[in-house]
C-alpha cells in the first residue's frame, strides 16, 4: 500500500516513502530520492493518520490495554511528529524509490517481543519466517514483487546452533516469498543481551511498474473489503499477549482453551509463524480489480485499513463475517480486554485486507477458496475511520 499523500493530482510520481508505527517496535521507510514536500494541511492529516493508536485508556479501564503492557503511546506520537518535520513524505507500508519505468519498494521491520516467547518455548526455527513476513507483506501492499532480503542478527555471545535455526527460518521465509536472501549482519555484543537471547531486524526490497502501483487513490464508496485469514497473532501485540499470559495463570505448556476440540499447547499456538501473503496477493492483483491493500499489523483493523483510503472514506466491518480464532477469544477473556482494544491491537484472524471493485468480489472469493480461503468482511463507506457492525 502506498499512502495517499497530497492531493489526487499528486499521486506518487516522485519518490514516496512510508512509515508504519507498530508498537512497541517502531519502523519506517524514509525517502531516498528528493523529498516530497507536503502542503501544511496534507502534512497535518498525515500526522493524524500515523499516530500510534495501540490504545491505552486511563486507570478506569475494565481490562488490560496495550498501554498497561508498557507501550508509551504519547512518546510514539511525539516521535512521529518530529520525524514528519525532518523527512516529509512518509506514510505508507513501504517506501517507493523511482527507477526507470518502475519503483523500488523497501520495507523494514522486526518481530517485537514475540522473541521473548521464542526464548521461553525454545521455538527458534520459525521466528525467521516471521521476520521475512513482516517486511515482504508490507511491500506487497504496493503491488511489488520482493527481490531480496537482508537480516540483522544480534546477540551477546554467539550460539552457532541457535543462530543456524533462526537463519533457516529466514531462508524458509524467503523461499515462501520467492525472493533472495542477499546477505545480512551477525553482531556479537558481549554483555548487551541476556544469555541465550538475541534480536532480529529485516529489510526487504521489491519492484513494481509505475503504472501498476497499488495506491488506493481510486477507492470509492461501495468497494468491497476482502479479508485473507491469519495463522494467529502473527508478530504484533506480544507485549499485551505476555501480560495476559502472566495474568491468566496458564503456562505456555498448557492447552489453548476452547479450541474446537483440537489440542494445541498455548506456546505453539502463539508462536505460529506469520503467513506470507506475497504469492497469493500478487496472483490476485494480476487478475485485476484490486484498488488497495492493508497489512493488518500493529494498530489492527482500526488503524491500518483507513491508511489505504482517500480522505473522506471509511470502512464498515461485518464482525460476524468470519470466525474469530480461539487464541483471540482466549486473550480477550483471560485479559478482560475490551473489543475496541482487541481490534486496535490484534489482527483478529484477518492478516491482509484487499479493497476491490464490487464486480470483482465473487471471482476473487471463489478463486481464494482453493487456497486458504477469504472472506467478504466489509465495505467502503463515506466517512472516516472504521465502523463495526
Amino acid at each position: 500500500m502506498s499512502a495517499n499523500l497530497g492531493t489526487a493530482a499528486e499521486p506518487i510520481l516522485r519518490s514516496m516513502a512510508g512509515r508504519k508505527m507498530a508498537s512497541p517496535v517502531t519502523n519506517r521507510a524514509s525517502p531516498m530520492g528528493r523529498p516530497l514536500r507536503l502542503p501544511p494541511v496534507a502534512r497535518s492529516r498525515l500526522i493524524e493518520r500515523l499516530r500510534i493508536s495501540c490504545s491505552g485508556v486511563g486507570s478506569g479501564s475494565r481490562g488490560l490495554t496495550y498501554k498497561d503492557a508498557g507501550v508509551d503511546i504519547d512518546a510514539g506520537s511525539e516521535l512521529v511528529r518530529r520525524i514528519a518535520k525532518l523527512a516529509p513524505g512518509i506514510g505508507g507500508f513501504g517506501g517507493l524509490f523511482p527507477l526507470g519505468d518502475s519503483y523500488l519498494v523497501a520495507g523494514t521491520d522486526g518481530v517485537g517481543t514475540k522473541l521473548k516467547l521464542a526464548f521461553e518455548t525454545g521455538i527458534h526455527d520459525t521466528i525467521g519466517i516471521d521476520l521475512v513476513a513482516m517486511s515482504v507483506n508490507d511491500i506487497v501492499t504496493s503491488g511489488a514483487k520482493p527481490l531480496f532480503f537482508l537480516d540483522y542478527f544480534a546477540t551477546s555471545n554467539l550460539d552457532v546452533d541457535l543462530a543456524e535455526k533462526v537463519i533457516k527460518g529466514i531462508v524458509d521465509g524467503c523461499q515462501q516469498s520467492d525472493c533472495v536472501l542477499l546477505g545480512g549482519e551477525t553482531a556479537e555484543m558481549p554483555d548487551f543481551y541476556a544469555k541465550g537471547e538475541y534480536d532480529l531486524s529485516g529489510f526487504a526490497v521489491g519492484i513494481v511498474k509505475r503504472d501498476e502501483v497499488i495506491n488506493g487513490k481510486d477507492i470509492e464508496a461501495g468497494d468491497v473489503l476482502i479479508g485473507l485469514p491469519s495463522s494467529g497473532v502473527h508478530s504484533n501485540g506480544f507485549s499485551l499477549v505476555r501480560r495476559v499470559l502472566a495474568q491468566s495463570g496458564l503456562s505456555l505448556n498448557d492447552q489453548l482453551p476452547n479450541n474446537n476440540g483440537k489440542p494445541i499447547r498455548l506456546g505453539k499456538a502463539l508462536m505460529a509463524p506469520t503467513i506470507i501473503y506475497v504469492k497469493q496477493v500478487l496472483d490476485i492483483i494480476s487478475k485485476g480489480g484490486v484498488k488497495g491493500i492493508a497489512h493488518i499489523t500493529g494498530g489492527g483493523f482500526t488503524d491500518n485499513i483507513p491508511r489505504v483510503f482517500p480522505s473522506g472514506l471509511g470502512a464498515k466491518i461485518f464482525t460476524d463475517s468470519w470466525e474469530i480464532p480461539a487464541v483471540f477469544k482466549w486473550l480477550k477473556e483471560a485479559g478482560g480486554v475490551e473489543d475496541a482494544e482487541m481490534r486496535r491491537t490484534f489482527n483478529m484472524g484477518i492478516g491482509m485486507v484487499l479493497v476491490v471493485r464490487s464486480d470483482a468480489t465473487a471471482r476473487i472469493l471463489s478463486e481464494c477458496q482453493g487456497s486458504s480461503g477469504a472472506y467478504r468482511i466489509g465495505e467502503v463507506i463515506v466517512g472516516e475511520g472504521v465502523e463495526y457492525v
